[in-house]
């Protein structure tokens, strides 16, 4: 099971503080999809463990495509010169060829030398090799964040440099970003450059007018207009959709559409679920939304009741088919997202 971003963010921290007490693991595998954190911490090993002049003689940093297994383990085995210890870095290790062979230098590992695996992608567990880096190492795991974890994270990110960000500028952000974290802060910090002096909140507009969402024609606005029923909007949306199929694409919609109702679902269910009274923060809180979002939820249930809700979820995976040609004839992504919009609300 994938790891919540929190507890990514926990085993960053006590890995930090570990670091900071100088206490070291010979073998680091930083492994995931999400190299934010797997980034940071090489860079603090990278920065920290060795003084300026200990990392002229004692501080490797390599690329998995230019070493064979062989050659690092050979630089694993050097002994330091001048210093306690050296540093071998290898970023992008997921392209290192035959990783398995460093089983048996992480059996019997130099104490001198600190080996840093950046491994950016998935990672067969079911290896020897992975095994072994769980008794006789250090294993980071940093899983892709889901779209609610990453506005949280964002709002506690802008927190701690002294600034908010408003819930739909926060979910504009995600839908145009994504969830890659690194992508994520370099627009912040673009952002922080282009705020008016003195503005310590980040609004929809600001996004609209630096990022390039616009805040009016996106998949967020175009969930609200669904579960509100609200056809005029959502058919506003849609053409402008289809004006602009390759800023839209109609995967990124259907996806979209998808989380929508698979909330209103887990909210039906958590409304039969419940025996006694559920407040808004909770009720948002086990749907993973930030709660001034959630009255929009309430609306929606009512609007569709857990049938239709059943029914939508079917027809948004007939439609992600047809949209990638099965039994689709000749509608545009235009047409099929228009077909789907009122087919759900009708």
């Amino acid at each position: 099971m994938a790891k919540k971003l929190r507890d990514v963010i926990d085993d960053y921290r006590r890995i930090i503080a570990d670091l900071q007490k100088k206490i070291y693991k010979p073998v680091y595998l930083l492994v995931g999809e999400e190299p934010y954190y797997i980034d940071r911490l090489s860079q603090y090993i990278a920065e920290h463990v060795l003084s300026e002049t200990e990392r002229s003689f004692n501080q490797q940093i390599l690329y998995g495509r230019d070493i064979t297994t062989s050659q690092l383990i050979d630089m694993a085995r050097r002994f330091p010169m001048m210093s306690s210890q050296q540093v071998v870095i290898v970023r992008e290790a997921q392209d290192l060829k035959k990783i398995e062979l460093l089983e048996a230098y992480v059996r019997r590992p130099l104490a001198s030398t600190i080996l840093v695996l950046c491994y950016k992608g998935k990672i067969d567990r079911r290896t020897s090799f992975y095994k072994l880096m769980l008794t006789g190492g250090e294993v980071f795991e940093s899983a892709k964040p889901y779209d609610d974890e990453v506005q949280n994270w964002i709002t506690a990110y802008l927190k701690e440099k002294g600034c908010t960000i408003n819930p739909k500028a926060n979910a504009m952000l995600v839908e145009f970003v994504g969830v890659d974290l690194t992508k994520i802060t370099r627009e912040i910090d673009k952002l922080f450059t282009l705020l008016p002096e003195g503005s310590k909140q980040i609004t929809a507009e600001h996004i609209e007018q630096n990022i390039g969402i616009s805040k009016d024609y996106n998949t967020f606005e175009l969930n609200a207009a669904v579960a509100a029923c609200d056809t005029l909007k959502a058919n506003r949306i849609l053409n402008h959709f289809a004006q602009n199929p390759n800023g839209y694409p109609i995967h990124v919609t259907i996806a979209a559409l998808f989380m929508e109702f698979s909330r209103i679902l887990k909210l039906h269910f958590l409304q039969r679920r419940r025996t006694g009274v559920i407040s808004d923060r909770e009720a948002a809180a086990e749907l993973g939304i930030n709660p001034f979002f959630f009255g929009s939820y309430k609306t929606a249930v009512k609007r569709y009741s857990l049938t239709k809700t059943l029914e939508v979820i079917s027809l948004l995976r007939e439609y992600d088919m047809r949209s990638k040609g099965f039994h689709n004839g000749a509608a545009t992504h235009g047409d099929l997202l228009r077909e789907l919009v009122y087919r759900i609300m009708h």
